[in-house]
């Protein structure tokens, strides 16, 4: 009896254990906070932070924009350089995948600049394009750029080979067994580039606006630091997770369905 009553309370545990977790996780936090452990000049509570959040909805103060603006100009940023990255990456690596000359082109230059940090391009930008969007658009583009290229020239180099020669014998061309054999093969590992992608260009979206930034997200941590309000930082750091968490929620999904589409 003791283990089908296990049996038939399991699934309801499963799914109230995310849930207590996070209360847990909040609970200690909190408790940690106000009886001092952690002093309040070093870490802010979750009290505070949702205080605060309320607050910046609608007031500017102290940092010179709502939490609103500040989350529209990282999404701006975020969004516009991953597709700018995919744009440019995937079709870059599915050439330098099959074709030897632009393999030949490219790939010197990437492997050059691919090992330099995003954030190392920073006073450059600066110099190029003061502290505006397209200057964080260009960082940001640069760390996006890669997974893109890598996965799609690895998807083509993984394409069957027998699938490849069948089709020369058959007479079909470089092109043709590029467009409809190669490409196809690497859709899995161009899908797979999205998610890592995206967490490079959400990571390297907050560097480079705590170094170059009047607004955004990042700036918003920035300014916590230099105000020494840690509620600040708090809240600039939620808002990065829950951000990028549901733009990974909608990429998977656009994801799923385009590929349910390809399967039919």
């Amino acid at each position: 009896m003791a283990n089908e009553d296990m049996k038939i309370h399991s699934p309801l545990i499963l799914k109230l254990a995310p849930f207590l977790s996070i209360a847990v996780f909040f609970g200690v936090w909190e408790f940690i906070v106000d009886t001092g452990i952690m002093p309040s000049t070093m870490m802010a509570s979750p009290s505070e932070v949702i205080k605060l959040f309320f607050y910046k909805l609608s007031n500017a103060n102290p940092d010179g924009s709502t939490l609103g603006i500040h989350a529209w100009v990282s999404a701006q940023e975020a969004v516009t350089a991953y597709f700018l990255a995919f744009i440019i990456g995937t079709p870059l690596g599915l050439f330098m995948g099959w074709y030897k000359v632009a393999r030949g082109i490219a790939r010197p230059i990437f492997e050059l600049i691919r090992p330099i940090p995003p954030i190392a391009w920073i006073p450059l930008c600066i110099f190029w394009f003061g502290i505006g969007l397209t200057g964080k658009i260009f960082i940001i583009w640069i760390a996006g750029i890669v997974p893109f290229t890598i996965n799609a020239w690895a998807g083509v180099k993984m394409t069957n080979p027998t699938l490849i020669q069948m089709a020369r014998t058959y007479g079909a061309s470089d092109w043709q067994i590029f467009k409809t054999i190669c490409v196809p093969s690497a859709l899995p590992m161009i899908f797979g580039a999205l998610q890592i992608s995206l967490a490079y260009c959400w990571t390297n979206l907050v560097g480079a606006e705590m170094l170059a930034a009047n607004q955004g997200l990042g700036y918003l941590i920035s300014m916590g630091r230099r105000l020494a309000m840690p509620s600040m930082v708090v809240l600039g750091m939620v808002t990065v997770g829950f951000g990028g968490a549901m733009i990974g929620v909608a990429v998977d999904m656009l994801e799923k369905r385009f590929m349910s589409k390809i399967r039919r």
